[in-house]
């Protein structure tokens, strides 16, 4: 059940620019991996989800494109709840998350794909 939201969460993210996808696939793996081997592989080998899923698992790093989406995504989504709390102390918490958070996003190693780059420059 939670697995199969995820994976519908993340397929929603490739479309929505404010819905990040790689920690709901990741998550949607996380809870195929037990409940359902078969499907937990072909997630792994889908055309779009499976390089998401090797390159944290094997490297635990994700793409450029991911980390830069994905760090745009939590200060938009921040921002938003910072601007909507009523209490002074509850937007203190929350930049300090914001804070905690992305400074451990955006020191996620980088590991880009050789298929996704050209073979002569």
């Amino acid at each position: 059940m939670v697995g199969s939201l995820s994976l519908c969460l993340g397929f929603l993210g490739i479309f929505l620019p404010i819905l990040p996808t790689t920690p709901f696939v990741l998550l949607a793996s996380a809870c195929f991996m037990r409940s359902s081997p078969t499907f937990h592989r072909w997630l792994h080998q889908h055309k779009t989800f499976g390089p998401i899923l090797d390159n944290w698992h094997q490297h635990r790093a994700v793409t450029n494109k991911v980390k830069w989406r994905g760090a745009v995504c939590m200060v938009a989504s921040f921002t938003f709840s910072i601007w909507i709390v009523p209490h002074y102390w509850l937007k203190v918490a929350l930049v300090v998350m914001l804070i905690i958070l992305l400074s451990w996003f955006i020191r996620l190693p980088v590991m880009e794909h050789l298929a996704d780059e050209q073979e002569n420059h």
